[in-house]
């Protein structure tokens, strides 16, 4: 049974609307209330608050089966903010694959790599800058009367046999238990969400996040559906945006596409290098990815027409996610392809 506030309405601001940088002036508050020199750069707090929203599931396994009412009543407040459902252009159904077959784009992604990827020269400046919508990358909202912006962290669909599934951190939809007010919104812009909005039906993390926020298992997957009354609900999120590849063991080195919504703007941002690797991490060098791009994915191997990658790392893991100028993901290790094949291979 979830702890869930009912007592407020949801008061997601309009897009384009003044967003007040709420967890970052929070830490600047706790420094100057405890008196402490705050010296050098603030740290982008990429976490947030929980207002009440919370289910404990089975933290000893690190999963939650969500109920279809607690779902429905999210995609409700969020529907019933300043956010219009206007379909998409219908995508391009194939392109070229090697040899000259073809293959679908709005099917489920092969789990061969892409016809063709796009060279990922390094950003000049090393900056993150605004890029263009994926339909399968989006943010992730929470509606609700806690105080969150009205989305607050990132993720994207990624391949899995029944096609619904997600990846994002860990810290993103576990804080002290588990977040019950998630929408994802895939290839969300400027108030419009054009390939609807879905919500979880499972949420797996590692239990040694569960249990003491373990920065090297910062990293959870989630399976997805339509809340009642919102597009056909035998579809999966994979028909409709594609998905992204998962890589696991990944070299450090690899040049790299990071994306994420930040939580102060309506389209995302973007930024490439090249990652290194940490004990138990990835870096990614980049200045710009500020609150709300948790959980964005960290991609290689990118199709030029599709924008479909594949996903090495999400924002997330040492330090909450990084700085102002590193990101971070938890290395996609044996743990968390354990943590895949457990999320896929359980019936929803």
């Amino acid at each position: 049974m979830s702890t869930t506030e009912r007592d407020r309405a949801p008061r997601p601001p309009a897009p384009g609307g003044p967003r007040r940088r709420r967890r970052t002036a929070a830490a600047l508050g706790l420094c100057a209330a405890l008196a402490l020199a705050c010296a050098g750069t603030m740290l982008a707090v990429r976490s947030f608050t929980h207002g009440g929203y919370l289910a404990s599931g089975d933290p000893a396994t690190g999963s939650y089966t969500e109920e279809a009412a607690e779902g429905d009543a999210a995609a409700g407040a969020l529907l019933s903010g300043p956010y219009t459902e206007r379909p998409a252009p219908p995508r391009v159904t194939t392109h070229a694959a090697a040899g000259g077959a073809t293959q679908s784009v709005g099917a489920a992604a092969p789990a061969a790599p892409p016809a063709k990827a796009a060279g990922l020269p390094v950003s000049r400046p090393l900056e993150a800058a605004p890029a263009a919508v994926s339909p399968a990358v989006g943010p992730l909202f929470s509606p609700g009367g806690d105080g969150d912006a009205d989305h607050h962290c990132t993720a994207s669909v990624v391949h899995s046999p029944a096609g619904d599934l997600l990846v994002t951190a860990a810290h993103c939809v576990y804080d002290r238990g588990f977040r019950t007010n998630l929408v994802f919104a895939p290839g969300y812009h400027d108030g419009v969400l054009p390939y609807g909005v879905w919500v979880p039906t499972r949420i797996d993390v590692d239990p040694r996040w569960a249990d003491g926020h373990d920065d090297a298992h910062d990293v959870a997957f989630v399976r997805v559906r339509r809340p009642h009354g919102s597009g056909p609900g035998a579809q999966r999120i994979e028909e409709l945006t594609g998905a992204e590849r998962v890589r696991f063991a990944p070299p450090a080195g690899l040049p790299t596409r990071t994306v994420g919504y930040p939580d102060d703007r309506e389209t995302p941002v973007a930024c490439q290098n090249t990652t290194a690797a940490l004990p138990g991490q990835l870096r990614f060098d980049c200045a710009g990815f500020p609150n709300g791009t948790s959980g964005g994915p960290m991609l290689t191997g990118v199709d030029p027409d599709t924008g479909l990658g594949t996903v090495t790392g999400v924002i997330g893991g040492l330090d909450g996610g990084g700085d102002d100028t590193t990101s971070y993901s938890s290395w996609f290790g044996p743990d968390i392809a354990a943590l895949y094949r457990r999320a896929t291979a359980e019936r929803v």
